[in-house]
């Protein structure tokens, strides 16, 4: 049996199922929603909402060719002039 080392990486299968109890239900749900209802929490929802928006628009915009990719151009070196 190995043990938990709450140090190291861990990873499980997107079928792996977790059995909790209601009690650790009930503290996962009442922790998470007093979080999302800060006022901090709800200025980065709405931040990311409007990533969402701002990335839709690049995408669009991209394909259009209406926004283009900047080149950067390579500098040339400093030449030193004595």
């Amino acid at each position: 049996m190995a043990n938990y080392n709450p140090n190291k990486r861990y990873s499980w299968l997107n079928e792996d199922k977790f059995e909790i109890t209601g009690r650790d239900l009930n503290l996962f749900l009442h922790t998470i929603r007093s979080i999302l209802s800060t006022e901090e929490a709800g200025r980065i929802l709405l931040a990311d909402k409007a990533n969402d928006v701002i990335e839709r628009l690049m995408t669009e915009y991209v394909e259009k060719d209406i926004i283009k990719e900047v080149v950067e151009k390579e500098e040339e070196p400093l030449r030193i002039i004595k």
